[in-house]
């Protein structure tokens, strides 16, 4: 979205981007970020959001230390989700790290023509 001027954004993308902003001026002077605290930001700022915004951050960021995810954000990698705790992480460790799948390493693939729109010297 860096790269995308606000008045260029699709509204749902307009929408997060106004309650994460407000989120962050909540997280900024050290308030609780509440739905009704962002939807006050918000309308003070002019803006106007669909009603589920504020109250899915809200709920995304009730106990959350918004200071250590923000800090985490570059580092964030691939994370293992519910289903990877299998009934081989119930029989220990030991055994869930016997039964771990094998990764393999993919090849790169280069597609003729393609090379354009992946291209890294393009300045936005």
């Amino acid at each position: 979205m860096a790269s995308v001027t606000p008045d260029n954004l699709s509204k749902t993308e307009r929408d997060e981007l106004v309650v994460s902003y407000a989120a962050l001026m909540l997280h900024d002077d050290k308030l609780e970020i509440t739905t009704e605290k962002l939807n006050k930001i918000i309308k003070a700022s002019g803006n106007e959001v669909e009603p589920y915004w504020p109250m899915l951050f809200a709920k995304a960021l009730k106990g959350q230390d918004v200071g250590k995810l923000l800090a985490n954000i570059g580092s964030a990698g691939g994370a293992a989700g519910p289903a990877a705790a299998g009934p081989a992480a119930a029989a220990g460790p030991a055994a869930a790290e016997e039964k771990a799948p094998e990764k393999k390493e993919e090849e790169a693939v280069e597609v003729d023509g393609m090379g354009a729109l992946f291209d890294d010297d393009d300045d936005y």
